[in-house]
């Protein structure tokens, strides 16, 4: 029995020894769970930073970014607001107006007696007016526009603006003020343009584009004596359209087919014809010509390129 004991007491030694081992290498296990999940949350937290530092530069450089395009924006605006204003002014020198002038009867108004010196009616105090010519007046008509395309003083109008009538004077006012008579020299047979001449020389002038490389929503902007009382109106727009065909009203009342012509929401006003419609280059790219009356701002322009044509045939 004694040996019997002393093997227990031994055993639970063994089996206390065992737990002990097995306690401390379940601490020690813990311990490095602990310590790499320590490790974890520190990696963890250096990549949060690490995020936040990265969004908190992102975000600057957003910023940074929207304030550069915002900054771009306004240099684009006002590149083109330079541009258009460079542009009227390098045009609207060589714009002139066009007044037609006729020369009409001038009338004197008496009130006779429509029975004569018949003594039957005198007593009745009848009167009726009687119109009697004396002489003649010049009385202004109408007024357009047109622009400069020679330096000697050819100009470009339309043909409706100088119409081929009896007893008619043009007189072309300059941007400056001074005056000129004006002489048609050419009007054409089958398109609404006609060229016109006055003396004197180094008239600016304006530079002829192109109308054959034109895109739709284009800006463009025209300028003319609007209302034939404005000279030198400038209405802004773009290109609405290309290659139409229109019938307008000429001046002595019947109707006349353009073909070809270029749509513009700049507005054109009477007294805007032979007028350019120019690019914010400063270039003529049309000849304003016709309008739809009651439409928003629905018009139309010949293409610069039949000015050239023109010029070319006439060798001007």
């Amino acid at each position: 029995p004694a040996t019997w004991e002393g093997w227990t007491i031994v055993a639970l030694w063994l089996v206390a020894l065992l737990a002990m081992v097995v306690i401390i290498g379940g601490l020690v296990y813990e311990q490095r769970q602990i310590t790499r999940l320590s490790r974890s949350i520190t990696v963890l937290q250096s990549s949060i930073v690490e995020l936040a530092n990265t969004a908190s530069s992102t975000a600057a450089r957003t910023a940074e970014n929207i304030s550069e395009l915002a900054r771009r924006e306004q240099v684009v605006q006002k590149s083109e607001t330079q541009s258009l204003q460079d542009a009227v002014a390098k045009v609207t020198p060589a714009v002139v107006s066009i007044v037609e002038s006729r020369e009409v009867p001038r009338l004197r108004v008496t009130y006779e007696n429509p029975f004569g010196n018949d003594p039957f009616f005198r007593g009745f105090g009848i009167r009726v007016p009687v119109y009697q010519q004396v002489g003649t007046t010049t009385q202004k008509v109408s007024a357009g526009t047109g622009f400069l395309v020679r330096s000697n003083g050819y100009i470009i109008t339309n043909k409706h603006v100088v119409p081929d009538a009896p007893n008619v004077t043009y007189t072309v006012l300059l941007a400056s003020g001074v005056q000129r008579e004006g002489t048609v020299v050419w009007r054409s047979p089958t398109k609404d343009l006609a060229v016109l001449k006055i003396s004197g020389s180094e008239y600016q002038t304006i530079t002829l584009g192109s109308s054959s490389s034109l895109q739709l929503a284009q800006a463009v902007f025209a300028v003319g004596n609007a209302l034939g009382e404005y000279n030198n109106s400038v209405s802004v727009g773009v290109i609405s359209g290309l290659n139409r065909t229109i019938t307008a009203a000429n001046s002595q009342g019947g109707a006349e087919t353009l073909s070809g012509v270029i749509q513009t929401d700049a507005a054109i006003n009477p007294g805007n014809s032979g007028g350019p419609l120019v690019n914010l280059a400063g270039e003529a790219i049309g000849v304003n010509v016709a309008m739809v009356q009651g439409s928003q701002s629905i018009g139309f322009a010949l293409p610069i390129s039949d000015v050239r044509a023109a010029l070319a045939n006439l060798g001007i």
